[in-house]
């Protein structure tokens, strides 16, 4: 087959405090993030939040050490990655693409392009896919390939999810596994799955499967597990004002507190490596709000990061799509409601179902506040919960 490159797609995270604030104004300046009736908008808005936001982002990294570990950790999974396939007799070159911070995608695909590697395979490191995060990613893949002849003429295929491979689940539930054994009675610990939330609009409006991928992985790790346990799913990371996937992890938290329980093992069912949203929001915001609910023995799962049963899933998911036909961008970037995603359309003004597909509600929102912001002075965007 020759050459062979995968390619790694994550969302990056800074590296440093330094590096918080222009973090946030990429992250804010994604149209799949935020989405405005105006595209000259989208920058100045995402500067605004991104200043609004630093300083208390910047708090928050330095519960964790100072800078998020993802791009630490996902080089360290490529490497086990690269070992494990040449285990294997399947030598390839591994290349790690983050969305929104260094390696930027832009620089492994310039890497790769100088490789004259023969065969890529496109692997998000997101087990479900969602049109914010492995949709994200595809987009501007798509958009780079359409500028770059030499790409054009590259054989490549997609993995757009894989939250149903074997060893990923048997990895999840080892995981599960070593913290439930810490409780003295691990058949009566509650299994809270807690996963990244996204707008309900994405998946009622844009056709995202990010919800039934989600439950459907929470069933199968714990068909997977095989023990009697009662479990929970719940979404994390809520945004604005407007409509989250619910249950929320906190009133989930606050509900099985006011149930009793008092032994239960959180399992971040849609990381795949430690970053802010494990070590800061649930290890301390959430465990904070549990004791305070009356759940005492509060334990995390782990990522599954570079585990050993992780890895070799992922090998086995790279070799299984070199002997399948190739998946490309096109037919992985389409949502399973007649809801055209890319490119975007003509924008309609006002707070219309065709808008509301497109801006999550939120940008609508938050634009309409920066205008007043911007007219009376008011701290409005404060008050919508962007900033």
């Amino acid at each position: 087959m020759g050459r062979v490159g995968v390619l790694l797609l994550n969302l990056g995270g800074p590296d440093k405090l330094e590096d918080v604030g222009p973090f946030l104004y990429n992250l804010f300046s994604d149209p799949e993030i935020i989405r405005l009736p105006f595209r000259w908008m989208q920058k100045p808005l995402a500067w605004l939040i991104a200043t609004r936001r630093t300083k208390t982002s910047q708090a928050n990294y330095k519960y964790i050490g100072g800078g998020s570990p993802l791009r630490r950790i996902t080089e360290e999974q490529g490497e086990a990655l690269k070992a494990q396939l040449g285990n294997l007799g399947k030598e390839a070159n591994i290349y790690v693409g983050m969305r929104y911070w260094h390696p930027y995608t832009e620089e492994a695909i310039a890497q790769l392009t100088q490789d004259n590697i023969d065969k890529l395979v496109i692997l998000p490191l997101y087990p479900q896919f969602s049109i914010s995060t492995s949709g994200s990613s595809f987009r501007l893949l798509e958009q780079l390939w359409q500028q770059n002849p030499k790409l054009q003429r590259l054989e490549y295929t997609v993995i757009p999810s894989w939250y149903k491979q074997p060893g990923y689940l048997q990895a999840m539930a080892e995981l599960i596994k070593e913290q439930l054994n810490q409780f003295p009675h691990p058949d009566g610990v509650h299994i809270f799955f807690s996963a990244h939330g996204v707008p309900k609009s994405y998946v009622e409006e844009a056709g995202d499967p990010y919800q039934q991928e989600i439950e459907e992985c929470t069933q199968l790790i714990m068909q997977t597990l095989n023990r009697p346990n009662p479990h929970v799913l719940a979404y994390q990371s809520r945004v604005g004002p407007v409509e989250w996937l619910q249950p929320y992890t906190e009133d989930a938290l606050k509900e099985l507190g006011a149930q009793g329980v008092k032994d239960l093992v959180v399992v971040p069912i849609s990381f795949v490596s430690e970053h802010i949203e494990t070590l800061q929001e649930i290890d301390i915001e959430y465990r904070e709000i549990a004791e305070e609910a009356g759940i005492h023995n509060f334990r995390r799962a782990a990522a599954p990061n570079t585990h050993p049963v992780f890895i070799q899933a992922l090998a086995d998911l790279v070799i299984d799509s070199l002997t399948k036909p190739n998946l490309k961008l096109s037919q992985v970037t389409q949502m399973k409601k007649k809801v055209k995603m890319y490119p975007q359309e003509r924008w309609e003004w006002g707070l219309t179902t065709s808008a509301e597909v497109w801006n999550g509600r939120i940008a609508m929102l938050g634009f309409i506040a920066l205008i007043i912001e911007l007219i009376t002075g008011q701290g409005l965007l404060h008050l919508i919960g962007l900033l």
